[in-house]
């Protein structure tokens, strides 16, 4: 019996939280199925909190407040503590629908890939896709993907990812503090792990407020290159 893990970062995220919580107990009782949850309140300002303890929610609270990367390493150093066979990340906003986690598990557990990417864009399905600021950074981030490691990546901001243990290890070692979806699907590529893509559908985020907003789209979207550049110069010094 594989043991997975559902990582949830969480900055801010009182109007949400909950009701992606119980999303997932409600399709564990419906499916017969354990998925494992872990929350991550990265210093929450508002009331994840207290929402998170008055219902009993299975949560690491960050003293100080690491961003979404810091986060997330946060879980999967829990998740190799713990001896988890399978690390799902699953944003805390609503976005993610659960019932996709089988899907981007399968390949992993029936040992074809490393990583699965859950993605908008891999077909062409009728599903939320963020803004068009977002979706023509993610193209030009893609194209910057395929010349910095050879495999194109139609999602590459995806946080909706799953991980073997090997690469779980990889990752509670080392992740970066920024732009974390592309640069560590990037590096994983670099160190020859197998990564595919599978077709998800996502929803438009619930309540709250995104952090990344319209001119920030831009100024993410070129740094990622930049980031992903350096990846290529590296991977060209180590061939030579």
């Amino acid at each position: 019996m594989y043991k997975v893990l559902l990582i949830i970062p969480a900055y801010n995220e009182e109007e949400n939280i909950l009701k992606t919580y119980n999303s997932v107990v409600k399709y564990n009782k419906n499916s017969k199925i354990k998925y494992d949850v872990i929350v991550i309140n990265d210093a929450s300002r508002d009331d994840t909190e207290k929402i998170l303890v008055d219902n009993n929610i299975p949560h690491i609270s960050l003293i100080h407040n690491l961003g979404i990367g810091g986060a997330v390493q946060t879980g999967y150093k829990y998740a190799y503590y713990n001896n988890y066979d399978v690390a799902v990340q699953f944003d805390g906003d609503g976005q993610h629908d659960v019932r996709y986690v089988k899907k981007i598990i399968d390949p992993i557990i029936n040992g074809s890939v490393d990583m699965v990417i859950g993605s908008r864009f891999v077909e062409n399905i009728d599903t939320f896709k963020s803004s068009f600021m977002r979706r023509f950074g993610i193209r030009v981030i893609s194209s910057f993907m395929k010349f910095a490691t050879g495999r194109k990546i139609y999602d590459t901001t995806s946080g909706f990812r799953a991980c073997s243990k090997e690469i779980i290890y990889d990752f509670s070692l080392s992740y970066p503090s920024e732009y974390p979806e592309p640069i560590t699907t990037a590096e994983i590529l670099r160190k020859k792990y197998k990564v595919d893509e599978v077709s998800v559908e996502m929803n438009e985020r619930v309540g709250g407020v995104s952090s990344i907003r319209a001119w920030k789209s831009v100024y993410y979207m070129l740094n990622v290159c930049l980031a992903l550049l350096a990846v290529k110069i590296r991977r060209y010094k180590r061939c030579r």
